[in-house]
């Protein structure tokens, strides 16, 4: 996944929409996609500035997410615990 694009040239993009200029100059004048700039211009618009959304999904949603105080003991334990350790006690832990 690409990482996002840098807070300066977001800063920079807010500038130039401050100046006058549309979403699509402003971005063409940058060289972002003018989708990238209408997003921007609507963020800067409505929360005054176009901050970076949150990457990735969020924490806690995992399949696995149920599990995590039981992995979490299992490791107290035994610190040294291997991955195939972990998953051979969540299969023999819920009957799989």
């Amino acid at each position: 996944m690409p990482a996002p694009l840098p807070k300066e040239l977001r800063d920079r993009f807010a500038r130039l929409i401050e100046e006058g200029l549309t979403g699509r100059e402003a971005s063409r004048r940058l060289q972002v996609s003018a989708a990238t700039g209408g997003r921007w211009a609507r963020r800067i618009r409505s929360a005054g500035e176009a901050v970076a959304s949150p990457m990735g999904r969020p924490a806690g949603t995992g399949k696995l997410a149920a599990h995590v105080g039981f992995f979490q003991e299992l490791m107290i334990q035994d610190p040294d615990i291997t991955l195939f350790e972990l998953r051979d006690a969540l299969a023999d832990a819920e009957g799989v």
